[in-house]
């Protein structure tokens, strides 16, 4: 599973943004925060997102380079 977390990351990255623009919208439509005053953390969700990326990538082991066939 561990060189799956790259593409999992890859794959939720528009979701958890929509997912945070969404619940901002909802707090500036519930007058709790103003929407202006919050673009900062959409810039630290997605920070956030492609560190994970990152990491997940160095996790995977890396593969050995093809050292011929048995008549090497």
């Amino acid at each position: 599973m561990n060189n799956r977390w790259p593409l999992f990351f890859q794959a939720i990255r528009g979701p958890i943004l929509l997912i945070t623009i969404g619940v901002l919208f909802a707090l500036q439509q519930a007058a709790v925060i103003s929407i202006g005053r919050t673009w900062p953390l959409i810039i630290i969700v997605i920070g956030l997102v492609k560190l994970a990326e990152r990491l997940s990538l160095g996790q995977q082991t890396p593969v050995p380079p093809y050292a011929g066939g048995p008549n090497r």
